[in-house]
């Protein structure tokens, strides 16, 4: 049954490659099923994403703010909680969700079709749908798609990598015409430059709200080559996270500073609940930083401990 209006299909505020690449990919499947469908955005394309649009030629989905007036119906990719998604949901139906978080702040007045497996990355999903819907893979959708999975498990290395990305990877490398390794830290390394990132960027670039028990936290989060490069401006990030906290009443805001060469991250923890991050993790903050070893997943390694330690 074809739809009677065009559905939008978007990703959460600040998008990272996953959420940018996911609704390009997802839009192109409904297209190919007889819907109509629009991928959209809503915030700036990062250096990383951008570098896999370039590779494979692919424009990036237009900005848009609000939702509401421009489609009934819209479908949600790589995120579901209210508080990260278009400042109009509620005027609007989502018709489903496709998504590799955890679910929360979320419910819906009609039925939906909700798609939701704890892999490493919506594009792994988006690749079963494709073989399950009968759909052959175009070179450049199975680059966006294998860019999406470098990215989201940093190059198959992070926690919340399943055996079904390290095989979608390397599938969709394959169809693509790239190599995975190679291909994948050209493609992080664009990601990691920070030198010509304001502070405000820096803190927004991939930022997300939670609700934690009864506190408001965000965390932020940036790969790097050299913690150094973002580390070294630490007197002006904690001014703006200061007025961050400030002016959305959080209890918490953890920026984590991630070396994908290493593996490690050094977060800076702000607010009145910042020694949760010493609890949660058994670290000491000095000087308001702490190194979290072997820590490079917010999805996996942070939002849960820190939610499980604000919960208490």
């Amino acid at each position: 049954m074809k739809l009677m209006a065009k559905t939008l299909i978007f990703g959460h505020k600040n998008p990272d490659t996953d959420t940018i690449t996911s609704a390009i990919v997802y839009s192109y499947l409904k297209n190919q099923l007889g819907f109509d469908t629009e991928a959209v955005r809503l915030g700036n394309v990062n250096g990383e994403t951008q570098y896999a649009l370039d590779t494979f030629k692919v424009e990036a989905p237009r900005l848009v703010d609000k939702v509401a007036g421009e489609a009934g119906e819209v479908i949600l990719v790589d995120h579901n909680e209210r508080q990260q998604s278009a400042d109009d949901i509620d005027q609007v139906r989502v018709t489903e969700v496709i998504d590799h978080h955890r679910i929360a702040n979320f419910e819906t007045s009609h039925p939906l079709y909700y798609r939701a497996e704890p892999v490493g990355c919506t594009a792994t999903i988006l690749n079963k749908l494709f073989k399950e819907k009968n759909v052959a893979v175009p070179k450049e959708i199975a680059g966006l798609m294998v860019s999406a999975i470098i990215s989201d498990t940093l190059l198959l290395k992070s926690p919340t990598c399943t055996d079904e990305d390290v095989a979608a990877a390397r599938e969709l490398a394959d169809i693509a015409g790239v190599k995975l390794e190679e291909y994948g830290l050209d493609m992080l390394k664009a990601g990691a430059d920070m030198s010509s990132k304001t502070i405000a960027e820096l803190i927004s670039l991939d930022a997300k709200e939670f609700q934690m028990g009864s506190h408001k936290v965000e965390i932020a989060q940036v790969n790097v080559v050299d913690t150094n490069d973002v580390l070294g401006r630490q007197a002006e990030l904690e001014d703006a996270l200061n007025g961050i906290i400030a002016q959305k009443g959080l209890d918490l805001f953890v920026f984590v500073v991630t070396d994908i060469l290493n593996n490690d991250s050094v977060a800076l923890a702000l607010g009145k609940a910042a020694s949760a991050v010493e609890t949660a993790y058994n670290v000491k903050l000095e000087n308001n930083t702490a190194v979290l070893k072997g820590v490079v997943s917010r999805k996996s390694q942070i939002v849960p401990v820190l939610t499980e330690t604000l919960s208490k």
